[in-house]
């Protein structure tokens, strides 16, 4: 008797255009609202989807913020920042991630996803913070100690730790300008505020070049 062998066909792949609405409609909606005020019902009626096809997608919702924040800071923040550029000295590639940084970091969109994570810490989910932090600053971190670590080994940069380096310049560029957002002391449309955070750029690259550049 011939045995019939039937070839089971790879399923339909994920309708990408659904799942960017969807990921749209949680970056919204987590920015303003918060994790814990934010439910699927939301989202898929803001992405204009089923709640079926969100959890298609993604499972569940601390998923679905993972992968919100995640797209949001990869769009943000783009691995080419940290790259080295043609024409570039050490000086101008850090510059310019300087004032990138500085401007990211105090713009009303960053500001509201902090305030909203804070929020939900402070109610009971230190995991939502641990997530944004491994897909944002972290991995600022990690992309930057990649730049240093090319720089020393051109001998450009003399390190010992260059992760630690990598924490250190990035906490240089934030100063006291993003806590003065965070707390609504100042309005990033600021004239004033804008040169501060320029200025504070270019002083942060100034001293940690002073600091690890060769004698």
């Amino acid at each position: 008797m011939n045995t019939i062998v039937k070839c089971q066909r790879p399923g339909r792949p994920k309708d990408m255009e659904k799942r960017a609405a969807i990921l749209d409609a949680a970056q919204d909606l987590f920015t303003d609202q918060g994790f814990e005020h934010t439910s699927m019902d939301a989202v898929a009626s803001r992405a204009g989807v089923s709640k079926l096809t969100v959890y298609s997608h993604f499972g569940d919702k601390a998923t679905l913020f993972r992968e919100a924040v995640r797209a949001r800071c990869q769009a943000m923040v783009p691995e080419q920042l940290y790259g080295m550029q043609d024409g570039d000295t050490l000086r101008e590639a850090l510059l310019r991630i300087a004032r990138h940084h500085a401007k990211l970091m105090s713009s009303p969109e960053t500001i509201g996803v902090w305030r909203a994570i804070t929020s939900d810490c402070a109610s009971g989910g230190p995991r939502l913070g641990q997530m944004l932090w491994e897909e944002g600053p972290m991995r600022s971190r990690q992309l930057m100690t990649t730049l240093l670590q090319e720089r020393v080994d051109h001998g450009e940069l003399v390190i010992d730790d260059v992760d630690r380096a990598a924490g250190q310049f990035l906490t240089l560029l934030k100063g006291d300008l993003h806590f003065r957002r965070l707390l609504g002391c100042v309005d990033d449309r600021c004239p004033q505020f804008r040169e501060e955070m320029d200025a504070n750029a270019e002083a942060a690259v100034d001293m940690f070049l002073r600091a690890y550049e060769p004698r």
